[in-house]
């Protein structure tokens, strides 16, 4: 195994652009320093640019200029890839523009659900357009007024596209929710919004938000963490792979983050894993894990890595459970899983809001689907890492939506890996 250090968080460098966006158009720019270059941040960053926003890029950091908030934009069209994050906090963002922006993006963005955060938009004010019925293609006008609204928490990115829109809009805004999924990603936003000097106050619970109107963004810089997501990959591959001399560790990661993936590591522990905390972490095999029962609603995007952890504890059942926002990700990676790792041979029960997964030992398939979902592929790559036999992975290109070093560091680290046919 080895040394490894990974990149940026996308959710915070996703709301960092579109904060440099809000923030007021002077001869300053937001520095955003240890961005995630990848797929779904440049979709965001190019869509920022087209609103005539000045961008500058280097090595590790963009510089953004706000956007003009006198100008007439008119028509414009915005193509944000694969981008669900992005979509959901620039639509409500750009409510806040005098112009009509459509966006769009590709086949499996416009799977995502969209109808509940435009219903809350024109409740504020904006008007919005769907020609997907409540899914991209969809456009949206300004300006965002404030007012009154409820609106869905399926999934925490319509919230923290209000909470980002309406400290900006001419008039207080109040939020209401019946329930909220993937609280710490709020969390992130809350922070965020703290940090830019924004005043927003919410209940304990984050069901209710009072938000005063008429405030404004200054040009800032901002550190980005590094992403606790990326850093699970790496971290179960030492778990099923490495012995307790060899492990990886992994640089960068800052427990003080709000980022809700870092409760990963403690699910990890309670199953029986050795991680040593210090300026680096340190994650060592060769221990025997066991299964349990874990709530993961807080933690979506660990399903895929956690499921085939489970899968690979031979003897052991494991249940993930009350994440049934899992379906509405890039895929419905609660059943794209369960039919892939069934391929290599895993014994899994599926429920509408997780997996029971019985642990066996893996065999190679030469026929995985990644669904050109990043987590996906690259779950199913270390799944295969496990096995005798060969297997091969369709598109782990698709990983560079979060991880554009992933293949590269897994080599250096040992694995044996091959792009293409080769």
């Amino acid at each position: 195994m080895g040394i490894v250090a990974v990149p940026g968080s996308k959710s915070h460098t996703i709301r960092g652009i579109v904060a440099a966006m809000n923030a007021e158009k002077s001869d300053k720019f937001t520095h955003l320093e240890g961005v995630l270059k990848s797929a779904d941040t440049l979709s965001v960053l190019h869509a920022v640019e087209k609103l005539g926003c000045q961008v500058r890029e280097t090595k590790d950091s963009f510089y953004i200029q706000g956007a003009d908030k006198s100008r007439k934009y008119g028509k414009i069209e915005l193509d944000l890839g694969n981008s669900g994050t992005g979509m959901r906090l620039l639509t409500a963002s750009l409510s806040l523009l005098d112009g009509e922006f459509t966006i769009d993006g590709d086949s499996s963005l416009r799977t995502r659900v969209m109808g509940p955060l435009l219903d809350s938009l024109n409740e504020l004010g904006a008007v919005t357009t769907s020609t997907g019925n409540s899914y991209a293609p969809l456009s949206v006008k300004g300006k965002l007024q404030g007012g009154k609204c409820t609106t869905s928490g399926v999934t925490s990115q319509f919230l923290s596209a209000l909470l980002f829109a309406t400290p900006l809009a001419s008039n207080k805004s109040v939020i209401d929710l019946e329930f909220l999924n993937e609280a710490p990603y709020v969390g992130i936003t809350l922070g965020w919004l703290e940090d830019l000097g924004l005043k927003v106050k919410s209940a304990d619970n984050l069901l209710h938000f009072e938000v005063p109107g008429n405030q404004k963004i200054e040009p800032f810089h901002k550190v980005i963490p590094a992403d606790f997501s990326t850093s699970l990959f790496p971290a179960v591959a030492a778990l099923m792979l490495g012995d307790e001399q060899n492990g990886v560790t992994i640089k960068n990661l800052d427990f003080n983050d709000l980022q809700g993936d870092k409760e990963v590591f403690k699910i990890l522990e309670a199953m029986g894993a050795k991680i040593e905390y210090g300026q680096n972490v340190r994650i060592l095999g060769g221990q025997k894990l066991h299964g349990g029962v874990f709530d993961i609603n807080k933690v979506p995007d660990a399903l895929p890595i956690l499921s085939v952890l489970a899968a690979t504890l031979e003897g052991e059942t494991t249940e993930l459970v009350n994440v049934a926002q899992a379906r509405l990700k890039e895929t419905d990676r609660i059943a794209c899983m369960t039919a892939e790792l069934r391929k290599m041979g895993a014994e899994i029960t599926e429920l509408s809001d997780g997996m029971i997964i019985k642990g066996t030992k893996l065999h190679g398939c030469m026929d995985l689907e990644s669904y050109d979902d990043h987590r996906i592929g690259m779950a199913l790559a270390i799944a295969a890492m496990t096995c005798d036999e060969e297997s091969m992975v369709k598109n782990i290109e698709c990983a560079a939506v979060t991880y554009p070093d992933f293949v590269a560091d897994f080599i250096a680290m040992g694995a044996n890996f091959r792009l293409g046919n080769k």
